[in-house]
């Protein structure tokens, strides 16, 4: 039995569909939702699955995901977080709502060190939740700014998802890590306007008056760890070691700043960060092998080309292209797949269509990425939104108005990104011309 393109289509995205709504982890339903097409097309076999899986998993870059979660939980539980805070309070805690603009900066400094978002939003959220509410603030805006703010863990570089798109798009990660850093620290800006309207409205206090002693025993605390980034992207950018070489020399340094120069982190709290690394990266790893599998079983049945043939027949053009491709990842990565399976499916079969557009690949990377950064803070699977929550105490749904409400300049960053595409692109031809043919 030859099953048609149609047909195939239909049991795979609605058994996925159907098997996400009945709460099955997403990594399991994208491997699930292959196998009726596998048994029942005759030019196929269920070993193509574990293929298609195990062909995924050889890849020498994607050794840096579980390297730069290792560098976050190492941070998190070094304390050097704390640090990091300390800086934050001293740069912008004098400002109304200090607190707010707290959480956003040091956001931004942590973004530039882990790579990840959840991470973020765990180490920081423990400690500016508690002391943004006892401080007067509204429970559901302090919830609502560190799950927002923790989304650029994987749009400030080094990310996470520049590494794994990197890796399936043959796109320089480098030159996605450069290109993230403008887009990155405008979506921060906008975050601090908007923190600043709140403490308008809602006279929000102001954290403390730092003087130069304060200022200068912040920042000796957290130069340590401010110098990650420059390990990391400066050592990809000169062309001295690789995405995953980067990471493991962001993991070494992490390690070696929590024991032996602060001495935070001791050989009995090892264990249990190794532990909760490994399985943070399983699942994430998990979910690219099944991913692949079910792109590549829609790519079998040529679906990908329908599509692409279908949106250039359209002949949107450039502006209006990438107004469809952002909005498709939004939509995905809204309501339905984590940010990796979205990568890996969505994004190889939009790949062509941007091109035909003449959309730059690290114009799309970025506007993608920046797309499935929303997703981190919307029901069902914002995984930074669940994490803030549980952290305040609240159910997601009450802290949804806030949320909505802070999402909105960040969208608007998206927008003038799709609309001056040379906002991502200006850093990385500046410094990585080579990565530009």
């Amino acid at each position: 039995m030859i099953i048609s393109t149609g047909v195939a289509c239909a049991i795979m995205v609605g058994g996925f569909l159907l098997l996400v709504l009945i709460r099955v982890p997403v990594a399991f339903a994208l491997g699930i939702a292959t196998v009726p097409v596998v048994l029942m097309d005759m030019r196929l076999t269920p070993f193509i699955v574990l293929d298609r899986m195990f062909q995924s998993y050889n890849s020498f870059i994607l050794l840096a995901v579980p390297f730069f979660l290792l560098a976050a939980n190492l941070m998190n539980s070094g304390k050097i977080t704390d640090k990091l805070i300390d800086l934050s309070r001293v740069l912008t805690g004098w400002m109304p709502g200090g607190l707010g603009h707290v959480n956003v900066a040091v956001s931004m400094l942590f973004a530039g060190i882990s790579g990840s978002s959840t991470a973020d939003a765990a180490g920081c959220g423990k400690i500016l939740i508690p002391a943004m509410v006892k401080e007067g603030y509204d429970r559901r805006f302090a919830i609502a700014i560190t799950a927002c703010s923790s989304v650029m863990g994987v749009i400030i570089p080094p990310s996470i998802l520049m590494v794994v798109w990197g890796g399936v798009m043959q796109v320089s990660v480098g030159a996605l890590f450069l290109a993230g850093a403008i887009p990155g620290l405008l979506i921060g800006f906008a975050l601090m306007a908007t923190v600043y309207g709140y403490a308008k409205v809602y006279d929000y206090p102001i954290a403390l008056r730092p003087t130069l002693c304060d200022l200068w025993r912040a920042f000796k605390g957290a130069f340590l760890a401010m110098l990650t980034p420059l390990l990391v992207i400066g050592g990809i950018v000169g062309g001295i070691v690789t995405p995953t070489e980067s990471a493991i020399i962001a993991a070494g340094y992490a390690l070696i700043l929590g024991m032996f120069v602060y001495r935070t982190v001791t050989w009995r709290d090892l264990g249990g960060i190794f532990y909760e690394t490994g399985r943070f990266a399983s699942i994430s790893l998990f979910a690219i092998g099944t991913a692949s599998a079910f792109g590549w079983t829609l790519a079998f049945f040529n679906v990908p080309r329908l599509i692409v043939t279908f949106m250039t027949s359209m002949e949107l053009g450039y502006f209006g292209t990438a107004l469809v491709i952002a909005g498709l990842f939004l939509f995905f990565g809204l309501l339905f797949i984590d940010a990796i399976p979205t990568i890996i499916i969505l994004g190889t079969v939009l790949m062509p269509v941007a091109a035909a557009a003449d959309i730059q690949p690290v114009v799309f990377a970025i506007i993608g990425i920046v797309s499935l950064a929303f997703g981190l803070v919307t029901p069902p699977y914002g995984l930074c939104l669940l994490i803030s929550a549980a952290i305040g105490g609240m159910n997601v749904v009450q802290v949804m108005r806030d949320v909505v409400i802070i999402l909105i300049p960040m969208l608007i960053i998206l927008f003038l990104v799709i609309l001056f595409p040379d906002i991502a692109l200006w850093l990385p031809e500046t410094m990585m011309p080579s990565a530009f043919p």
